[in-house]
Protein backbone atom coordinates (compact mmCIF):
# COMPACT_ATOMS: atom_id res chain seq x y z
CA UNK A 1 0.00 0.00 0.00
CA UNK A 2 1.14 3.50 -0.81
CA UNK A 3 -0.20 6.96 0.52
CA UNK A 4 0.33 10.06 -1.22
CA UNK A 5 1.22 13.18 1.10
CA UNK A 6 0.76 16.38 -0.19
CA UNK A 7 2.18 19.26 1.56
CA UNK A 8 2.34 22.80 0.67
CA UNK A 9 5.71 24.13 -0.78
CA UNK A 10 5.99 26.75 2.57
CA UNK A 11 4.73 26.66 6.38
CA UNK A 12 3.48 23.36 6.40
CA UNK A 13 2.59 21.84 10.16
CA UNK A 14 6.45 20.44 10.78
CA UNK A 15 4.66 17.08 12.96
CA UNK A 16 1.32 16.81 11.04
CA UNK A 17 3.37 15.80 7.91
CA UNK A 18 5.97 14.17 10.34
CA UNK A 19 4.06 12.34 12.75
CA UNK A 20 1.46 11.17 10.08
CA UNK A 21 4.23 9.95 7.86
CA UNK A 22 5.45 7.98 10.87
CA UNK A 23 2.34 6.33 11.84
CA UNK A 24 1.77 5.47 7.85
CA UNK A 25 4.96 4.05 7.67
CA UNK A 26 5.27 1.82 10.76
CA UNK A 27 1.67 0.40 9.53
CA UNK A 28 3.71 -0.65 6.28
CA UNK A 29 2.11 1.87 4.07
CA UNK A 30 4.70 3.62 1.92
CA UNK A 31 4.95 7.07 1.65
CA UNK A 32 5.70 9.60 -1.47
CA UNK A 33 5.86 13.64 -0.69
CA UNK A 34 4.14 16.04 -3.57
CA UNK A 35 4.44 19.89 -3.63
CA UNK A 36 3.54 22.69 -6.11
CA UNK A 37 6.90 22.98 -6.68
CA UNK A 38 10.15 20.71 -6.79
CA UNK A 39 12.11 23.23 -4.22
CA UNK A 40 12.51 21.96 -0.19
CA UNK A 41 9.44 22.73 1.50
CA UNK A 42 10.24 24.30 4.70
CA UNK A 43 7.98 23.66 7.66
CA UNK A 44 6.39 26.63 10.32
CA UNK A 45 8.93 24.92 12.70
CA UNK A 46 11.88 24.94 10.32
CA UNK A 47 11.95 21.45 9.01
CA UNK A 48 12.68 20.77 5.64
CA UNK A 49 11.51 18.74 2.95
CA UNK A 50 12.23 17.63 -0.36
CA UNK A 51 9.20 16.37 -2.25
CA UNK A 52 9.40 13.35 -4.24
CA UNK A 53 7.48 14.89 -7.38
CA UNK A 54 4.96 18.14 -8.24
CA UNK A 55 1.26 17.54 -8.41
CA UNK A 56 1.59 17.16 -12.06
CA UNK A 57 3.41 14.62 -12.24
CA UNK A 58 0.97 12.28 -9.19
CA UNK A 59 -0.45 9.46 -10.93
CA UNK A 60 -3.23 8.26 -8.62
CA UNK A 61 -3.34 4.74 -9.73
CA UNK A 62 -0.41 4.52 -8.10
CA UNK A 63 -1.94 5.14 -4.49
CA UNK A 64 -4.04 3.91 -2.54
CA UNK A 65 -4.68 6.79 0.08
CA UNK A 66 -4.14 10.68 -0.58
CA UNK A 67 -3.65 12.89 2.40
CA UNK A 68 -2.88 16.99 2.67
CA UNK A 69 -0.65 18.19 5.18
CA UNK A 70 -1.73 21.48 6.95
CA UNK A 71 -0.22 24.52 8.17
CA UNK A 72 -0.24 28.42 7.22
CA UNK A 73 0.77 27.71 3.72
CA UNK A 74 -2.05 25.39 2.93
CA UNK A 75 -4.41 27.89 1.18
CA UNK A 76 -2.23 27.90 -1.96
CA UNK A 77 -4.28 24.53 -2.48
CA UNK A 78 -8.13 25.74 -1.70
CA UNK A 79 -8.87 26.93 -5.10
CA UNK A 80 -5.73 25.42 -7.04
CA UNK A 81 -7.62 23.48 -9.65
CA UNK A 82 -4.53 20.59 -9.53
CA UNK A 83 -4.83 19.86 -6.25
CA UNK A 84 -8.90 20.36 -6.22
CA UNK A 85 -8.84 17.93 -9.29
CA UNK A 86 -6.78 15.27 -7.03
CA UNK A 87 -9.27 15.33 -4.26
CA UNK A 88 -12.09 14.92 -6.49
CA UNK A 89 -10.08 11.83 -8.67
CA UNK A 90 -9.09 10.22 -5.81
CA UNK A 91 -12.84 10.13 -4.08
CA UNK A 92 -14.46 9.18 -7.41
CA UNK A 93 -11.88 6.23 -7.35
CA UNK A 94 -12.63 5.09 -4.14
CA UNK A 95 -9.26 5.93 -2.60
CA UNK A 96 -8.49 6.91 1.31
CA UNK A 97 -8.45 10.89 1.09
CA UNK A 98 -7.45 13.11 4.48
CA UNK A 99 -6.81 16.35 5.28
CA UNK A 100 -5.43 17.78 8.84
CA UNK A 101 -5.69 21.42 10.11
CA UNK A 102 -7.08 23.89 7.51
CA UNK A 103 -6.21 21.42 5.00
CA UNK A 104 -10.01 19.95 4.94
CA UNK A 105 -10.87 23.29 3.30
CA UNK A 106 -9.14 22.10 0.35
CA UNK A 107 -11.37 18.42 -0.19
CA UNK A 108 -14.26 20.71 1.17
CA UNK A 109 -13.79 23.27 -2.05
CA UNK A 110 -13.60 20.00 -3.76
CA UNK A 111 -16.87 19.23 -2.81
CA UNK A 112 -15.28 15.97 -1.11
CA UNK A 113 -16.88 16.26 2.19
CA UNK A 114 -20.52 17.29 0.96
CA UNK A 115 -23.09 14.82 3.25
CA UNK A 116 -19.83 13.69 5.61
CA UNK A 117 -18.88 14.22 9.13
CA UNK A 118 -15.59 16.18 9.33
CA UNK A 119 -13.55 18.37 11.36
CA UNK A 120 -10.78 20.82 10.88
CA UNK A 121 -9.01 23.55 12.43
CA UNK A 122 -12.46 25.53 13.82
CA UNK A 123 -11.04 28.65 11.31
CA UNK A 124 -12.99 26.41 8.34
CA UNK A 125 -15.82 25.18 10.23
CA UNK A 126 -17.81 28.14 8.39
CA UNK A 127 -15.94 26.76 5.11
CA UNK A 128 -16.81 23.15 5.64
CA UNK A 129 -20.33 23.72 6.37
CA UNK A 130 -20.89 25.84 3.74
CA UNK A 131 -19.56 22.87 1.53
CA UNK A 132 -22.51 20.34 2.91
CA UNK A 133 -20.08 18.65 5.21
CA UNK A 134 -21.32 18.45 9.11
CA UNK A 135 -18.25 19.99 11.29
CA UNK A 136 -17.90 17.77 14.42
CA UNK A 137 -15.05 19.55 15.33
CA UNK A 138 -13.44 15.96 17.13
CA UNK A 139 -9.63 15.46 17.36
CA UNK A 140 -10.28 13.17 13.99
CA UNK A 141 -13.22 11.95 12.16
CA UNK A 142 -13.19 9.39 10.17
CA UNK A 143 -16.79 9.18 7.87
CA UNK A 144 -15.89 6.03 5.44
CA UNK A 145 -12.68 6.81 3.29
CA UNK A 146 -13.16 10.35 4.19
CA UNK A 147 -10.24 11.05 7.71
CA UNK A 148 -9.91 14.40 8.47
CA UNK A 149 -7.79 16.08 11.63
CA UNK A 150 -8.14 19.14 13.42
CA UNK A 151 -4.42 20.15 13.64
CA UNK A 152 -1.07 19.56 14.94
CA UNK A 153 -1.95 17.88 18.39
CA UNK A 154 -4.01 14.93 16.44
CA UNK A 155 -1.22 14.20 13.74
CA UNK A 156 -0.65 10.78 15.57
CA UNK A 157 -4.22 9.60 15.68
CA UNK A 158 -4.96 11.12 12.46
CA UNK A 159 -2.01 8.75 10.85
CA UNK A 160 -3.34 5.90 12.74
CA UNK A 161 -6.88 6.74 11.22
CA UNK A 162 -5.61 7.36 8.07
CA UNK A 163 -3.74 3.36 8.15
CA UNK A 164 -7.03 2.07 9.79
CA UNK A 165 -9.19 3.24 7.08
CA UNK A 166 -6.47 1.80 4.79
CA UNK A 167 -7.26 -1.89 6.61
CA UNK A 168 -4.09 -1.66 8.56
Amino acid sequence: MKALLIIPPERFRDEEYLQTKEELEEAHIGTVTASKYPAVSIGMLGGKVTPGMTLDHVDLTAYDAVVFIGGGGSVVYFNNPQALDIARKADAAGKVVAAICIAPSILANAGVLNGKRATASASEADNLRAKGAEYTGELVTIDGRIVTGIGPKASKEFGKAVAKALGK
